[in-house]
């Protein structure tokens, strides 16, 4: 319980005030001009207070004060105690803590661009931070397409035999063959360091010098490669066009807030083009208004940004705008400007931005939704099949033939009820002939828990549920192979097209689910993925076999020339609407045989 001389002994000086629950955990950080007045005002009539204040206030049995020289001190303070403690009745960004940045150590010989959670003050170029992990392996990816850098993290000496993959994709310059000088290469990541600042232009003048100096020096490849890298570039800058035209360098800052949570919008303005947008979750927002909450972003956020704008639009006015603006500038080391537009083209820009923020407040909210039902289901699943614990992982399996031709088995994965399609498997039925549907099941699950009992990668992992499609028969099948594995603590069921029925072991009658139940949309939506997996994988054969058979009835075709012309063309059609001259230009092809190619695929049907 605060005592009327703690509050006596505060001083009226600037400085950060923690208050303290019972257990003696820091639930509010707040900064204060007078720590005296301002943690007094806590303390007054509750009428005064919001309800979310006077929760706060039921709640506090003890505080500390620090006090600081300035309120600029104040509040960069109040950002790393609010980071450090995350308290509750703080508004605060999601897993602040591990935003990504992108790194690029210029100090290194060789640097590459990488994924990093740390930003440490280590001469190294940082970029960010990213919303989530998902951005920021977008823009790396984009980088890699566009810009020919190494990604991988051996040592370069230049002595390499061989170069990678990459080098042969034209994706790196190969240093570790000594293919290009250390000069050169530095020029490439000049150039990406630009691209993230959103200074496209000036790497197309720079790339536009090459390309005409190789076209003159009759290095037509080299040419070719930088008018790629030019049109590639230039993709991204159309894309970046918005309609609203916006001189300088700005952020533009909206949100959208609900009860329980707020989505907030930032997009970044360089050179009149929209070069990214992130979007952040604040939690601890209940009973806050937005400028509160938009200002609690705007410390959080521009604390660990890797560049700050002179120019930043807020949908709503921060408090205290004198002390954030002069906070903002020691950070950038010149002049940031706070406004909330309310005319013109940076008020039609702001509309924009909140209209992405209330979608994007939508948007989480229907996956909330979404997330409920699924936990529904699951629930039910484990009350209806009677199972040990909670499905979070299911497996299920289907077969796919055509008059027991080309027989194909898949594989489909749902984790906590969403598909997971990095473990997807597939699998060419190899023991069985005919169309004996028991049988290829039993092949399918022999060779996935066989080498899960091998406990290699991703097959390791136990299933909660296996599910097969089909009805009694291919649950036996299913049953018998766990038997013969031992594996009789994996669960089983089978869903049977039709009526839906759902069958499990040691019960002659189906399960009964409702209709409409999240138990068994669940387990229909994993009975179509694996039909779906298995039919694409069964027609990919069907469509090799014909265009290997069609080439196979051409004289003079093996199994080389096969895989040349494939390789080079990808398809019969592809090879039928090549130019003779193509053909002929082929490994292996002569003109005579071109010929004859032409002659052969111009007659036949098979496509």
């Amino acid at each position: 319980m605060v005592e009327s001389e703690q509050l006596r002994a505060l001083p009226a000086k600037p400085g950060v005030y923690l208050f303290r629950d019972r257990d003696g955990s820091v639930i509010y950080v707040g900064k204060a001009a007078n720590l005296n007045s301002r943690v007094r005002s806590y303390f007054g009539a509750p009428s005064n207070l919001s309800s979310k204040t006077q929760r706060l206030v039921a709640k506090i049995q003890d505080f500390e004060f620090l006090v600081t020289d300035s309120e600029q001190e104040a509040l960069i303070l109040e950002c790393n105690l609010i980071k450090k403690y995350v308290p509750r009745f703080n508004a605060h960004l999601k897993d602040s803590k591990t935003f990504p940045y992108l790194r690029i150590d210029v100090n290194e010989d060789w640097p590459g661009v990488h994924i990093t959670r740390r930003v440490q003050k280590d001469g190294a170029r940082y970029f960010g931070p990213f919303a989530s992990a998902g951005s920021v392996r977008k823009t790396l990816r984009l980088i890699e397409r566009i810009f020919p850098l190494r990604s991988c993290s051996k040592r370069i000496d230049g002595k390499d035999k061989r170069p990678c993959l990459d080098y042969h994709l034209h994706r790196c310059l190969g240093p570790c063959i000594g293919a290009v000088e250390r000069q050169e290469y530095r020029q490439v990541i000049d150039q990406v360091i630009l691209f993230l600042q959103g200074k496209q232009e000036l790497i197309l003048r720079e790339l536009s010098v090459k390309m005409k100096a190789a076209a003159q020096q009759l290095h037509f490849e080299r040419a070719a490669l930088l008018r790629d890298q030019i049109e590639a570039i230039e993709r991204v800058i159309e894309g970046q066009k918005i309609a609203i035209r916006l001189q300088g360098e700005k952020d533009a800052i909206a949100l959208a807030q609900d009860e329980r949570q707020a989505y907030v919008e930032l997009f970044s303005i360089r050179n009149s083009r929209l070069i990214g947008r992130e979007d952040f979750a604040m939690e601890g927002v209940q009973g806050e208004p937005p400028g509160r909450v938009m200002t609690d972003f705007v410390k959080q956020y521009y604390a660990s940004a890797s560049y700050i704008p002179p120019l930043i639009l807020l949908q709503h006015p921060v408090d205290e705008p004198a002390v954030l603006s002069e906070w903002l500038k020691q950070q950038r080391g010149s002049r940031v400007t706070l406004e909330a537009p309310q005319r013109g083209a940076k008020k039609k820009l702001m509309d924009m931005v909140a209209e992405n923020a209330v979608r994007g407040l939508e948007l989480a909210r229907a996956k909330e939704l979404t997330m409920e039902a699924l936990n529904s289901g699951l629930q039910e699943l484990k009350d209806k099949l009677r199972l040990a614990r909670m499905p979070r992982r299911i497996e299920c399996y289907d077969v796919s033939n055509i008059q027991g031709s080309l027989a194909v088995g898949s594989m489909i994965v749902l984790d906590k009820g969403l598909p997971k399609p990095a473990y997807y498997r597939r699998f060419r039925i190899k023991t069985v002939t005919g169309a004996d549907d028991y049988a290829m099941i039993r092949e399918t699950l022999r060779r996935r828990f066989k080498k899960g009992l091998a406990g290699t990668g991703t097959w390791a992992i136990v299933p909660d549920l296996v599910l097969i499609d089909g009805g009694k028969g291919q649950l036996n099948a299913a049953l018998a192979l766990r038997q013969e594995l031992g594996l009789d603590s994996i669960p089983m069921a089978s869903l049977a097209k039709g009526n839906e029925e759902v069958f499990i072991p040691g019960q002659a009658t189906p399960v009964c689910l409702a209709k409409d139940s999240p138990a068994l949309h669940m387990l229909q939506r994993a009975r179509d993925e694996a039909h779906r997996f298995a039919i694409s994988y069964h027609r990919k054969l069907r469509d090799k076999e014909a265009v290997a058979s069609a080439l196979d009835d051409i004289p003079g075709i093996g199994p080389r020339r096969k895989k040349a012309l494939l390789k080079e063309f990808g398809s019969i059609e592809g090879i039928r609407e090549a130019p003779l001259e193509e053909l002929s230009g082929t490994e292996g092809i002569t003109p005579a045989l071109a010929h004859k190619i032409k002659e052969y695929l111009g007659n036949s049907s098979v496509l």
